[in-house]
């Protein structure tokens, strides 16, 4: 009974929007699909199906209400959904992308409350091709930046200000939600510069016990289980006119006493004492026409993995390509391909070559995948 209703909310929403003319409601979504070949997932080549690689397919509802003098009462209602199977994603949640209500202001900013995206992604992650073009295939070793998006702040307050002479603030906390404060609480921060064609940005992200339980900030969907956790950001971007691009972006991934990675399930039976990640991505995007696009992205990854008594110092060398053909300005086809290399040693599924996805990690420190897809916004 639950989709019907659901769909009865929004119809009932879209009217009343009608209804007044100072308020609007607004159902949008994207379907991304493609077929996916992996070279190796745990030593055999693997074809799939996978939907929602380069955006992932979702739908939402939102809507906004003109309060007067400026100000605004907003929402967002956004739900991820696999389209093979017609499964929500984000752990099986009704709205797991965004679920958010506030006030906006043009003279003072935006402040929400919810399910939402960190700084950290809003401002940082449109720097990376995983953030930004490619997607899955273009992401950091084991998405440890969250530049692919892997998970949001639950109990989150977000404050965004006005842009001002071409810098723009944003600051989010997300409460524990539970009578020990620090536990998976999170936090982040960031500013962003835009001048003509040149755009910066700086961020920061804590997070403290993430995934320790599904009400905390990080519930569950957190890439790394682990005491505490930081990410510092950094990108830079010049666009030419036309829209063709080239941009440099750098994170630096601080993960302690971290107990559990959701993309290697063997990490070993040894207590770590920390992880650390420094990722420095140089991207591009050229137009041939305004209908078609290319974009290539190189990343090299440098991690550090501690125990109490040994260490090791893997790098990840990563390339991702994407060509991009509009049929229209809702509906495009592509290709995608990734390759990666690592040399990691330490005899746990860290060493193992794993795009982000792809069918599995590798037998090996090599990996490629390759995806056509189409992809349509509604």
């Amino acid at each position: 009974m639950r989709t019907p209703l659901l769909f009865a909310a929004f119809s009932a929403a879209l009217c009343a929007g009608y209804a007044h003319a100072q308020s609007s409601v607004t159902l949008y979504g994207v379907i991304d699909n493609g077929l996916n070949f992996t070279s190796n997932a745990r030593g055999n080549n693997a074809f799939a199906m996978v939907s929602g690689d380069t955006i992932g397919s979702n739908f939402g509802v939102k809507g906004a209400e003109d309060l007067g003098g400026g100000l605004s009462a907003i929402f967002t209602l956004e739900n991820g959904f696999n389209a093979n199977t017609g499964a929500s994603s984000g752990r099986n949640t009704l709205f797991g992308r965004q679920a958010f209500v506030g006030l906006s202001s043009t003279a003072t900013g935006t402040l929400t409350f919810g399910r939402q995206y960190d700084a950290a992604v809003d401002m940082w992650n449109p720097f990376t091709a995983a953030g930004n073009t490619i997607g899955d295939l273009a992401a950091h070793p084991f998405d440890n930046d969250n530049a692919d998006q892997d998970f949001r702040f639950n109990n989150a307050v977000k404050y965004v200000s006005p842009v001002f002479h071409g810098f723009q603030a944003e600051g989010v906390y997300g409460f524990s939600n539970s009578t020990q404060f620090a536990a998976n609480r999170a936090y982040s921060a960031a500013l962003s510069y835009g001048a003509g064609p040149f755009s910066a940005a700086l961020a920061y992200r804590r997070q403290s016990n993430g995934n320790l339980n599904s009400t905390g900030a990080v519930g569950g969907d957190g890439i790394f289980t682990a005491a505490r956790q930081q990410t510092i950001g950094a990108g830079v971007k010049w666009t030419f006119s036309g829209g063709s691009n080239v941009g440099l972006a750098y994170s630096h991934v601080d993960v302690y006493q971290p107990s559990a990675n959701s993309y290697a399930a063997n990490i070993g039976s040894a207590a770590w004492s920390s992880w650390k990640f420094d990722n420095v991505e140089v991207n591009g995007q050229y137009f041939f026409t305004p209908a078609f696009y290319t974009v290539a992205a190189y990343t090299w990854t440098h991690g550090k993995l501690e125990q109490t008594a040994s260490g090791s110092s893997p790098n990840w060398h990563q390339v991702a390509l994407m060509l991009n053909y509009s049929l229209s300005k809702r509906t495009s086809v592509y290709a995608q391909g990734a390759w990666q290399h690592t040399n990691g040693k330490t005899g746990t599924d860290l060493d193992a070559a794993q795009i982000v996805g792809s069918a599995g990690p590798s037998s090996s420190g090599n990996q490629s995948v390759a995806r056509i897809g189409l992809l349509h916004h509604f």
